[in-house]
């Protein structure tokens, strides 16, 4: 693929990409609405409580059974606004059961989370909006089908983050990622960083660690030997980071490299994590891939994975490539596990 030039703005990009690819016009069109759709959310969003009690309960829940706050169903409600008049034929939302036929001449669909981390609405804590663009898929048998394709599908994917800036992270099927901040007096976003590479200078791990009792042995090996720092085997002093939201987590991961784990655990509907594959791990992966990185459920490639469900569960590991695959290599070498090794005692890593 050639080179794309320097370009100033969001919109200016997409035109770039589809001059390159006209095939990509319907993809810019679908990322054009995200784009205004977003600008209207991190208005809302920066009003806090001026505009009303955004964090609160409407009694209701969503597919992943937790509490539905007012600015979920606001933030669902203006994406899917936005997407009407594009080429999108149907939607898959974390909060929607179903999938929601739009347009159906339309040739793609859309996977979201309209508002990742939305328990941290009320506690001024950094939360987003996740996507991922899909083709549809000839002669499929009914909208859910259009759906159940592994991550490397994917036209584009990203997600944009409503923090201290209001950013953008987008990446297409070809070419690296891209990070755009809002500018807030032009209401346009801004390139800030092209082709971000996620490096492998800070150690630092993002976990919930309030779970480690209930994670299998390979997990809590190696946030054991992270623990341990340089008296470990990892010989290395690590720090913890953990926000809470997916988006501002993986936003710190492309800006400085690290890692994210959200495993599977022991507890009743944790045993294939709590992350949905489709519209926020698969675009996660998308855009971490594409800047360098590596995205795994533990073992597997994450945008390997056929989905089994629009709102199917899996285990997530992101980050630098030589951290995942460390992760990946204590699930698949029992002498990386202090269960299978009880022997060795302070273990080491000269196998590697």
């Amino acid at each position: 693929m050639q080179k794309i030039a320097e370009t100033e703005d969001f919109a200016s990009y997409l035109d770039q990409m589809v001059t390159l690819d006209p095939r990509l016009s319907g993809t810019a069109c679908v990322l054009r609405a995200i784009e205004a759709a977003a600008i209207e959310m991190s208005d809302l969003i920066s009003l806090g409580r001026l505009y009303g009690q955004l964090g609160a309960s409407r009694g209701s829940t969503n597919t992943d059974g937790d509490v539905q706050k007012e600015l979920d169903v606001l933030a669902n409600d203006l994406f899917i606004d936005a997407f009407k008049g594009s080429p999108v034929a149907a939607v898959v939302s974390e909060e929607l059961s179903e999938p929601l036929v739009l347009d159906p001449a339309g040739h793609l669909v859309v996977a979201m989370d309209p508002l990742d981390g939305s328990s941290n609405i009320d506690a001024n804590i950094s939360i987003g909006t996740i996507f991922s663009i899909l083709p549809m898929i000839a002669d499929a048998n009914g909208p859910e089908a259009h759906f159940l394709q592994t991550g490397r599908m994917q036209l584009a994917a990203g997600f944009v983050v409503y923090g201290p800036q209001t950013s953008l992270v987008c990446a297409f099927e070809s070419g690296p990622t891209q990070i755009f901040i809002l500018d807030h007096r032009a209401r346009r976003f801004i390139r800030a960083v092209s082709g971000p590479v996620v490096g492998t200078e800070y150690a630092e791990y993002a976990v919930n660690s309030s779970n480690y009792r209930y994670w299998d042995p390979p997990v809590q090996a190696f946030i054991d030997d992270c623990v341990q720092g340089t008296d470990g085997p990892l010989k290395r002093n690590y720090n913890m980071r953990w926000t809470g939201s997916l988006v501002a987590d993986a936003y710190r991961i492309l800006l400085r490299g690290g890692i994210f784990l959200y495993p599977g655990d022991q507890r009743t509907g944790y045993k294939d994590g709590r992350l949905r594959l489709l519209y926020e791990a698969n675009p996660v992966a998308f855009v971490v891939e594409r800047a360098g990185g590596r995205a795994t459920n533990c073992v597997h490639p994450i945008l390997d994975i056929v989905p089994s469900a629009i709102h199917a569960r899996v285990p997530l590991v992101f980050g630098s490539s030589d951290t995942v695959e460390l992760v990946t290599r204590y699930h698949s070498d029992p002498q990386f596990s202090a269960e299978h090794a009880p022997l060795f005692g302070k273990r080491g890593l000269m196998r590697i």
